[in-house]
């Protein structure tokens, strides 16, 4: 299953950019968010791996992330592998104007076992939740000093 996102952000790139790199605002803008690892590599670069973990209603999800691309603004592809879902997600992020930037994903899931079930009858739940995702990063930056 393949499918888009976007949001256009009322602040500039260079705060937009400083903000999504920085590991340690993910729960402020991830509904969820627990932890993260790192297992191997270092931040900034590709290669990088790390245990992701959230917590979903009473659900435990770790997944492991691996960072395949990390030229920001204009690309930071990354795989994210958890119990029987595979997905790729690749973020790009261009100025619109000095104060508004335009974010967007292209997103490609594989599901195993049961997931299967959920991606052929609920495909709009994972273009949903991808796109609360964006829109909440929307929010925080919006709102940060």
């Amino acid at each position: 299953m393949k499918y888009s996102n976007e949001v256009q952000i009322n602040a500039p790139l260079s705060k937009v950019i400083t903000l999504f790199e920085d590991e340690s605002n993910l729960a402020k803008w991830q509904q969820g968010f627990v932890s993260a690892e790192v297992l191997e590599g270092e931040r900034g670069k590709p290669g990088l791996k790390s245990k992701l973990t959230y917590k979903m209603g009473k659900r435990e999800i770790v997944m492991i992330e691996e960072i395949k691309t990390w030229d920001l603004p204009k690309d930071f592809t990354a795989t994210y592998d958890a119990k029987n879902v595979f997905n790729v997600v690749s973020n790009h992020f261009e100025a619109i104007d000095e104060n508004t930037t335009r974010y967007f994903t292209e997103n490609e899931f594989q599901f195993k076992g049961i997931m299967k079930l959920f991606g052929l009858l609920m495909p709009g739940a994972f273009k949903k939740q991808s796109q609360k995702y964006l829109n909440d990063f929307k929010t925080f930056v919006e709102n940060e000093a």
